[in-house]
């Protein structure tokens, strides 16, 4: 497959025995996909060193991807452009803030084109723009909500590949992986990789949207692209239903919505690792972990990967919603 380098791998595996302690729970480890490099960083940056790469490949010029104001994707996306020398077209849900941080900041300093699309923020609006961009002599490249097609799973087969590789040089193995489960590559890849290499741990998604994907429901749209990924690299695995771990019981008031529990994740990481989460995804997909190890869905004896996912350039645009002081 076309590759493209963007990022700076493999991250960091680290174990978290302060949080660990305070919880009196099970060993706690992170990869740290917050530490990619590219554009502050985050998981996106896997996806797109393989999407660029097709990109390249055929001859674009320009690339076009859709996302919320805040989104991390349309950030390492825009960040990625520019440092191919490729045009950037961003299609954001909502509209246009009367002041500008966080992702959305970057966005701009990337030097990327804004669109905003109101309600339409998974790309409804794109196939205009496209047509567009060709009428113009563009060469467009569309890249999915997300980045989460084949492509996209696949740069995660290969995560889980350096991450089996880092787990047995310190001679240890997890019970439970758990991750923000969004747009649907990174969970594909992740079961996909977790079949090859007969890890045997449990691949625990936290769903952070109510929405669907292309009108299909979320966890059906997981395993369908589990099994494209796995047609396309010829691995002869058929997933179904009962292969998906997808926990929506921390899906809250909805996308991007921020209670109790993202503030109460993001603190606590904060102040015993000082190590920073997102508002949307992570402070959310960490909330569902603290929360299982507290009810006893994870026991004191397992171990268990959380799996950051990046985001943290996000915290500046949501600070009015953030009460941390509290947990001091």
């Amino acid at each position: 497959m076309p590759r493209q380098s963007l990022g700076f791998f493999p991250t960091p595996l680290v174990e978290l025995a302060k949080l660990s302690d305070k919880l009196n729970g099970p060993k706690i480890f992170m990869k740290r996909d917050d530490n990619t490099g590219l554009a502050l960083g985050g998981n996106k940056t896997r996806k797109l060193e393989f999407i660029m790469g097709d990109a390249l490949k055929q001859g674009a010029d320009t690339v076009i991807t859709a996302g919320a104001a805040q989104s991390n994707h349309c950030r390492q996306t825009a960040g990625a452009a520019a440092s191919l020398g490729l045009e950037c077209h961003l299609v954001l849900g909502g509209e246009e803030p009367d002041q500008v941080q966080g992702n959305l900041l970057l966005d701009q300093i990337f030097g990327c084109h804004i669109h905003w699309a109101g309600a339409h923020r998974k790309g409804e609006d794109i196939p205009k723009i496209v047509e567009q961009l060709k009428k113009d002599g563009k060469k467009p490249y569309v890249i999915p909500y997300g980045g989460s097609n084949e492509l996209g799973a696949i740069a995660f087969v290969e995560a889980f590949r350096e991450m089996e590789a880092q787990r047995q040089s310190i001679n240890t193995t997890f019970t439970h992986i758990v991750f923000a489960s969004s747009s649907g590559a990174t969970h594909a890849g992740l079961i996909l990789g977790d079949r090859i290499f007969a890890s045997d741990c449990q691949i625990v998604g936290i769903n952070i949207d109510k929405g669907e994907m292309d009108q299909v429901p979320f966890d059906e749209h997981i395993v369908a692209l589990a099994n494209s990924t796995a047609r396309l690299i010829d691995i002869d695995y058929q997933f179904s239903d009962s292969d998906l771990i997808l926990n929506d019981d921390y899906v809250g008031e909805g996308y991007g919505v921020i209670g109790h529990l993202e503030n109460e994740a993001i603190a606590t990481l904060a102040q015993t690792e000082g190590i920073l989460l997102d508002p949307v995804y992570t402070g959310r997909a960490m909330g569902g972990l603290l929360d299982m190890i507290r009810s006893g869905q994870i026991k004191q004896t397992d171990r268990v990967l959380f799996w950051h996912t990046g985001g943290a350039p996000a915290l500046f645009a949501y600070a009015n919603d953030l009460n941390v002081a509290e947990k001091r």
